[in-house]
């Protein structure tokens, strides 16, 4: 039997999940849809906590603690590993402020060719969609790692991206539907 790793974006699912009016799903019942039967390594669910400035408004305190409560959740759903990296701020020239995550690509992308090169698993599901990815893929699927792409539209993935990948699996809301909490 072959085993699995499911590598979730969490900001991107974010974006995915609002389309289809801000659904809370189940990660575990997406990770299960997706394994086909197959033995789950784990489910790597990549993010950043929110900026929080100092002192706080309350509703930074309110987001925070919504935050840290959906990770800890998470955290004690079987055979799931959440890995943060952190949010940099930026002011713009207009006198606004971005925020830009940062680490979190690069989490995702060493662990997939870490599991992938040391042959753990031989299928990768992605929910992502940033073609920073596909170095990453390449050396996976030159270890023998099957990988799957699970993305939306809008936003349509970068063709490097879905050229990268063995298959590309459109989310649907047929698939919302069954991994709704």
């Amino acid at each position: 039997m072959s085993r699995f790793a499911v590598f979730i974006d969490g900001g991107y699912a974010k974006k995915v999940l609002h389309q289809f009016g801000n659904s809370k799903v189940s990660y575990r019942s997406f990770s299960d849809y997706v394994g086909h039967g197959e033995e789950r390594l784990r489910t790597y669910y990549y993010d950043c906590a929110p900026y929080v400035s100092m002192p706080p408004t309350a509703e930074e305190r309110e987001r925070k603690s919504s935050f840290d409560k959906f990770t800890f959740a998470l955290e004690r759903e079987p055979r799931f590993k959440v890995k943060l990296g952190r949010i940099a701020k930026h002011p713009l020239s207009n006198g606004k402020i971005d925020f830009q995550q940062k680490m979190v690509d690069i989490l995702l992308a060493v662990d997939l060719v870490q599991l992938s090169v040391q042959h753990q698993i031989q299928r990768a599901v992605l929910f992502a969609n940033d073609s920073d990815f596909v170095p990453a893929i390449e050396i996976a699927r030159a270890a023998g790692t099957v990988v799957e792409l699970y993305y939306h539209i809008p936003p349509r993935p970068h063709d490097d991206l879905m050229r990268a990948c063995d298959e590309c699996i459109q989310i649907d809301r047929k698939l919302i539907k069954s991994i709704l909490l």
